[in-house]
């Protein structure tokens, strides 16, 4: 982490100017109590106000409801929501909202939840609400169904009973996903999908794709917040993204374009980064015609030249991937052997296909089809759309065609395979720290994310021995291989692993990156002194 401290201007920061104070207390007006709840202080006081690239419907994030689709990573970073057990900064798993739990039977765990914890609803949390939020989830919520495999659900006290459909070793790790959030049932969710959790804000106003406005929870059981109003804005472009914060309209930044880093390395400003599993990576559409070609494939895992794009187009803010996860995971990306940037090679390998520019005009044909891909990718990840550049100008070199969508109806796209070809998109690979969860989300037949309709037999295979095994030196060795089986088929190639920086303001403290990029609004988060 680099640390920079700036002298506090009190004139111009004053933590927000009055018309932004009054704006915010307009919206807390206007929007009322949250679910079930009544906001702890109104905008009179301490704000808060971060710019978000990531907060929006193209990233499957509408709301703050952890049971909708991937919303729950706005409730876990914004502070609205807790887990059961989360993750240390070596992704260990602790405790959170719960205190611990015991491994009855390879079926069953029996988990202890924290007492003197209350919703913002006011309603004290207990095995009960903890039993009704799991229970609707995984009837809502098709990828924590699977994930979880949860059979049935007791609840006694302050004692909550488990039991799995089969073997799941890494059930406290899925709990720990942001989908995890233990919100309270009988306060609802809003029309705006605001919820009542346990955590340190409570959201009192949401509009999707825009803002969102939280008010400090007085009831917290973790320690007073630090702000009495926070502000979340999504400001998608990174140029508008880098000037608000420059002009103090913003007080930090998330999802800051690599090229704007230069302009805060001064006393002016703090930065928190930190290495984290997120990998740039690319997903080939089998549904494709083209794609079907195996040299096809090949040929575009030769031809990324990886090593440019995190020196040069991302200013060497990031690491070179191999595999889905980087090199300091055990199971990471040191251990598995991914195709090395090969111009050459990948021209005679289309060459030996049968992929041949008969007419001269630099795009290589087969049978009368010209060699032509449609990427598909969006604009919200900053460094997507530099990817897109950087792997069209390369493969064009080798006889590609290549058509660049990059759009925020990407899911649109998406869900059409006869859409695209190649869809270059970004996530945690290992977010609950263990291997199992790219695997199950994005390669296996029931995946909800596997886009290109991938299949392996082997790959499914390993995956069953993967969900019952419970020896973390097995579960490495099983990761490996089944990324090896990735690699091997040209199915994916992964591009980079993202270096992770928060940035802000000298007069803000407690805004800390973290690896699993889960925790950023924390009750730590106070103005410096």
């Amino acid at each position: 982490m680099k640390t920079r401290q700036r002298k506090t201007d009190s004139v111009k920061r004053n933590w927000r100017p009055a018309r932004l104070a009054a704006a915010c207390l307009a919206l807390l007006l206007l929007a009322g109590c949250s679910a079930g709840g009544e906001p702890s202080q109104g905008a009179a006081g301490t704000t808060f106000v971060l710019g978000d690239t990531t907060f929006n419907p193209e990233n499957e994030e509408l709301d703050v409801n952890p049971h909708n689709a991937y919303s729950g990573w706005a409730c876990i970073r914004y502070g609205v929501g807790e887990t059961l057990f989360r993750y240390s900064d070596g992704m260990e798993i602790e405790p959170w909202l719960a205190t611990g739990y015991r491994l009855v039977d390879e079926l069953t765990w029996e988990i202890t939840v924290r007492g003197g914890v209350t919703f913002s609803s006011g309603r004290p949390l207990d095995a009960q609400a903890v039993k009704e939020c799991l229970e609707h989830l995984v009837e809502v919520h098709g990828r924590a169904r699977g994930d979880l495999m949860i059979d049935t659900i007791e609840a006694e006290g302050q004692t909550v009973t488990i039991r799995t459909t089969q073997p799941r070793a890494t059930l406290l790790n899925y709990l720990s996903d942001p989908y995890g959030c233990i919100i309270d049932m009988e306060a609802g969710v809003t029309e705006e999908g605001i919820v009542a959790g346990t955590g340190p804000y409570v959201a009192v106003s949401l509009r999707t794709g825009e803002e969102l406005v939280l008010t400090k929870n007085s009831q917290y059981w973790g320690g007073e917040p630090g702000f009495d109003t926070v502000k979340v804005l999504t400001i998608t472009d990174g140029d508008t993204l880098t000037m608000a914060l420059q002009s103090g309209e913003i007080d930090a930044a998330y999802g800051m374009p690599y090229a704007s880093y230069p302009l805060f390395q001064n006393d002016g400003y703090v930065f928190s980064s930190c290495a984290t599993s997120r990998a740039f990576f690319m997903t080939m559409n089998y549904g494709s015609a083209v794609m079907q070609d195996p040299a096809v494939r090949r040929a575009i895992a030769m031809g990324i030249d990886k090593e440019r794009f995190v020196e040069e187009l991302l200013g060497g803010h990031g690491y070179v991937a191999a595999g889905a996860y980087p090199d300091h995971f055990s199971f990471g990306g040191g251990a598995v052997t991914a195709k090395s940037y090969d111009p050459e090679g990948a021209k005679a390998v289309l060459e030996a296909a049968g992929w041949v520019d008969t007419d001269g005009d630099g795009v290589r044909e087969k049978g009368g089809q010209a060699l032509a891909i449609r990427y598909l990718t969006y604009p919200s990840r900053q460094e997507l759309p530099l990817l897109a550049e950087a792997v069209q100008a390369t493969l064009e070199d080798i006889g590609f065609a290549v058509t660049i969508y990059n759009t925020a109806d990407v899911h649109t796209y998406r869900s059409d395979p006869g859409a695209w070809d190649l869809y270059a998109s970004a996530m945690v690979t290992a977010p609950t720290g263990d291997p199992e969860y790219f695997f199950t989300t994005h390669c296996l037949a029931g995946s909800p994310a596997n886009n290109g309709g991938y299949a392996n037999a082997r790959l499914e295979q390993l995956a069953a021995e993967l969900s019952g095994t419970f020896d973390p030196e097995r579960r490495g060795e099983l990761a490996v291989e089944m990324q090896q089986l990735l690699l091997d088929d040209d199915a994916f190639v992964f591009c980079s692993h993202l270096q992770m920086s928060l940035i802000a303001q000298a007069d803000v403290a407690g805004l800390v990156a973290h690896p699993c990029d889960f925790y950023e609004i924390t009750a730590d988060l106070r103005p410096a002194a």
